[in-house]
């Protein structure tokens, strides 16, 4: 091209040349001047493809004037841009389709990541529901580690789940004893007022003529009205000690304490007067005063209130008396224990099972059910006072027994230091 643009010459290849060849512009002395040598990029002639230009002044062998043209040149080159499209389009389709792939592989797998995640909210929901139908049992299955925050969660609701069982556990076994509570009791007073009925039907029907069956009736209603009247003083008894013992689930913020009289005293004395009530009771019984576990005699300082403490002592005497053979020994331990004040009373009767063992302290149980008030037995309430008395007292009460080796009741309360 000369300095005006106008092409001078340029190679014959219209035919081969893609879109026609490049669509130049006007490329005269300035604008090639302008360009300072760079490369540029245009469109073909026909619009589909495109070019790279490069367009610079020509400096003739023999100086800037050409000897053909004898006027200053610029030359321009072009090269097509077709390939480098061709190979940009398949790069940008290559693209597209991995990215696409891509894309959906990614999506799959954030689904599986979410849902992996949700998985233990699932089950916990599976568990809740199956709570809430009633399986108290259920419990959130551990799948992830401990460390964790779907671990630890799992563990927290675990906890819970465990506490919820335990407590509805407990409100039932509460109320099914209430229940028994009931009946036996109502079991225990009819039979006493049933008596006294048909005692005073038999004087209303003339069916005592003589005053000697006047007055033995007489004696058989108030035999019957002291009966019902322990049951009752039992059971009223047994009620206030529930009011200061009362079960740990429903154990209110300051439970109002049973009146206890406490006082300084040594369970020795206890000890031998239960000693001289057996000898005057029974006096064909053999009767020994040992420590705890047949080891030697000592005092057992505590504070308790002594009256409360005689009627524990005077129940698990009665005990041993009205449920072992007339010949079998009964001894009573007494002193001290890994700190505690120890009374014990032992005999050599039949013992009990260890089904009976984990039942002796409830209310109105009997190990020998054929036996009532009327046949040397009592309402079964005794033990169940023991236990109440001994824990409010902040004692325990432990038995040891097995079939054919009688039993062992041990009470132990906290002792009290004596200062020297």
């Amino acid at each position: 091209m000369n300095a005006q643009g106008e092409v001078l010459n340029e190679l014959p290849a219209e035919k081969t040349s893609p879109g026609g060849g490049p669509d130049l512009p006007v490329l005269d002395a300035d604008a090639v001047t302008v360009r300072q040598g760079k490369p540029f990029t245009v469109d073909s002639r026909d619009g589909t493809g495109r070019w790279r230009v490069n367009a610079v002044p020509h400096q003739a062998p023999n100086g800037p004037l050409d000897a053909a043209f004898n006027t200053p040149v610029n030359v321009v080159v072009a090269a097509s841009l077709s390939q480098v499209d061709d190979i940009v389009n398949e790069i940008r389709s290559i693209s597209a389709t991995v990215g696409s792939v891509l894309l959906c592989v990614l999506t799959s797998v954030g689904w599986l990541a979410v849902r992996s995640g949700l998985g233990p909210l699932t089950r916990i929901e599976e568990t809740a529901a199956a709570i809430a139908h009633g399986d108290l049992s259920r419990r959130v299955p551990t799948l992830a580690g401990p460390r964790t925050e779907t671990g630890r969660l799992t563990a927290s609701l675990n906890g819970m789940l465990v506490q919820i069982e335990t407590a509805f556990q407990a409100r039932e076994e509460a109320e099914a004893r209430m229940r028994r509570f009931v009946a036996d009791a109502s079991h225990e007073m009819r039979t006493p007022l049933v008596g006294i009925k048909g005692y005073t039907d038999l004087y209303r029907m003339g069916a005592l003529p003589t005053r000697e069956s006047v007055d033995e009736t007489m004696e058989r209603i108030a035999r019957e009205s002291e009966r019902l009247g322990r049951l009752v003083q039992d059971m009223l008894l047994l009620a206030k000690l529930d009011e200061s013992n009362p079960p740990a689930q429903s154990a209110p913020a300051t439970p109002a304490p049973y009146p206890l009289d406490l006082a300084p005293m040594d369970l020795r004395t206890l000890a031998i007067d239960a000693l001289h009530d057996i000898q005057a009771m029974a006096p064909t019984r053999s009767v020994s005063l040992t420590g705890p576990d047949e080891g030697k005699a000592a005092s057992a300082p505590a504070l308790a209130d002594e009256a409360r403490l005689r009627q524990v002592v005077s129940n698990l005497v009665g005990n041993a008396l009205n449920h072992t053979p007339s010949d079998s020994g009964i001894r009573i331990g007494m002193g001290s224990l890994d700190g505690r004040a120890v009374l014990e009373i032992e005999d050599t009767g039949p013992g009990l099972t260890a089904d009976e063992q984990e039942r002796v302290f409830e209310r109105f149980y009997r190990a020998d059910t054929s036996r009532s008030r009327n046949t040397g037995g009592g309402s079964g309430l005794g033990l169940a006072i023991v236990h109440a008395l001994v824990t409010a007292h902040g004692g325990r009460i432990e038995l040891r027994s097995a079939p054919g080796e009688g039993c062992r009741f041990r009470v132990l309360l906290p002792q009290l230091r004596i200062e020297s």
